[in-house]
């Protein structure tokens, strides 16, 4: 693996002043007795045994106006008013002129792309390290999502690497706000007018995120989002279209229900466009509603320890915590994420840190791979339509121009703690430092084992 350049952090792991210059450190936030013992995953005592705050959480205010709509037999939008009851809050929450509750996020991407004129045969730049759906959709609209790299320090879309993957087939631009953290829009903003591309934000991790002061969701021609059971406003399922052009938004909802017509979208027949049923149910309409009055509140408890366990963290060697772009004026951290780099920690395997870091009772994982190296890209090209639509150069080319360093490494290094931990308290952000400043105390005991 080729190396960064040398950081403050690598040359204290590298020299024999390593020992000296960390331990002074970490005792600054060492508690008592925290870094003492064997570790877990050898059979020792863990540093935390509590539960972690749950997810999701149920409020009993909801339960009679759910009942309520079940007894009238109104169970869908088209004879009820809870979902554009929802729309209308949604939209003003996030200060866009118009809303579309979706079924879920997938069909929000779906809609929006398809709305904004992406077609068989088009190509889409699009995040890498991102959840599949933002790339799954672009292949049920018969397009090509073309990867740019990734910036490994903020974890988002690096639009310095969009422009030399521009061809006259390009359609439209798909950054992904992933983790809750905001690409950096400006740079992509001017990219898309210079081509005449149009811009889909994928913030089906970003309620409340802010880029320069604006919401995620707002900054490009549409954004979307997504209320799945583990999201900041959870419906199970559920999604949302959220946009200032009132033309482009009725058309989503024309298409997302069937092509009937709806306001400025207008046909000569009952349904007048080539569309799908991707409709929110009354029943996550209310939902939504009541789990709406805690979301500002979460948010602000997420921010407040994210900055804490980030200036914590930062402080030892092999772990570096994510960074913000210049823009960025609130993250909201759907997870939490670090890289961690074994050359800085003793050349002990993420693996193996990730297994004792669990052991120590605290819940994480190694967050996305590189997904598409996983055949689902190439069972796309080796399809009949695919093999219509593009030519052989071409997708000699797409398959040659796969080469995404920076989101490989990331995909190697990276380590992630979900939202729910940080609804906890400080003292439980104090357990997860206290773990990790074991395992890199202890990291020689973990190395034989």
């Amino acid at each position: 693996m080729k190396k960064n350049q040398i950081s403050r952090r690598r040359f204290l792991s590298a020299t024999s002043t390593t020992a000296v210059a960390a331990s002074g450190l970490l005792a600054r936030f060492k508690p008592a007795a925290a870094m003492t013992g064997k570790l877990a995953i050898t059979g020792g005592a863990p540093v935390r045994t509590k539960k972690w705050p749950i997810w999701p959480n149920w409020y009993a205010e909801v339960e009679n106006p759910l009942l309520a709509m079940f007894r009238t037999g109104n169970w869908f939008r088209g004879s009820g008013e809870h979902v554009a009851e929802f729309e209308k809050a949604y939209a003003a929450m996030m200060g866009s002129r118009n809303c579309l509750a979706t079924a879920s996020g997938t069909t929000a991407l779906m809609t929006a792309l398809h709305v904004l004129g992406v077609d068989a045969g088009d190509e889409v730049i699009v995040s890498p390290y991102t959840f599949i759906a933002s790339y799954n959709v672009v292949f049920l609209l018969k397009a090509l999502p073309v990867f740019c790299d990734t910036d490994i320090d903020t974890m988002t879309m690096d639009p310095k690497t969009i422009a030399p993957r521009l061809t006259e087939r390009t359609r439209a631009i798909l950054p992904v706000h992933i983790l809750g953290l905001p690409v950096d829009m400006d740079p992509v903003l001017e990219i898309a007018r210079r081509h005449n591309l149009v811009v889909v934000e994928d913030a089906c991790q970003a309620w409340l995120a802010e880029y320069k002061q604006k919401k995620c969701g707002t900054i490009g021609d549409l954004g979307c989002f997504s209320f799945q059971n583990s999201k900041h406003l959870p419906a199970g399922e559920g999604g949302a279209i959220i946009g200032n052009n009132e033309i482009m938004v009725d058309r989503c909802h024309s298409f997302h229900n069937c092509g009937r017509p709806f306001g400025t979208s207008k046909g000569d027949s009952a349904y007048y466009m080539r569309a799908s049923n991707f409709r929110m149910q009354q029943s996550q309409a209310i939902i939504l509603m009541s789990q709406m009055k805690r979301l500002e509140k979460d948010t602000q408890i997420r921010e407040q320890n994210a900055r804490y366990l980030k200036e914590k963290l930062q402080h030892i060697p092999g772990i570096h915590p994510y960074k913000l772009n210049d823009g960025v004026t609130r993250a909201v951290f759907h997870l939490f994420p670090f890289r961690y780099v074994q050359q800085e920690f003793d050349d002990i395997p993420r693996e193996k840190f990730l297994q004792a870091l669990q052991a120590e009772g605290v819940p994480c994982s190694s967050g996305y791979g590189p997904q598409y190296r996983d055949g689902l890209i190439e069972e796309a090209l080796n399809s009949r339509g695919y093999q219509r639509l593009f030519s052989k150069s071409r997708l000699k080319r797409y398959r040659e121009e796969l080469v995404l360093p920076q989101n490989d490494r990331l995909c190697r290094e990276s380590v992630w703690f979900t939202q729910n931990l940080l609804l906890g308290s400080q003292a439980d952000m104090d357990d997860i430092v206290h773990a990790i400043q074991k395992i890199y105390e202890q990291r020689s005991e973990l190395s034989r084992s």
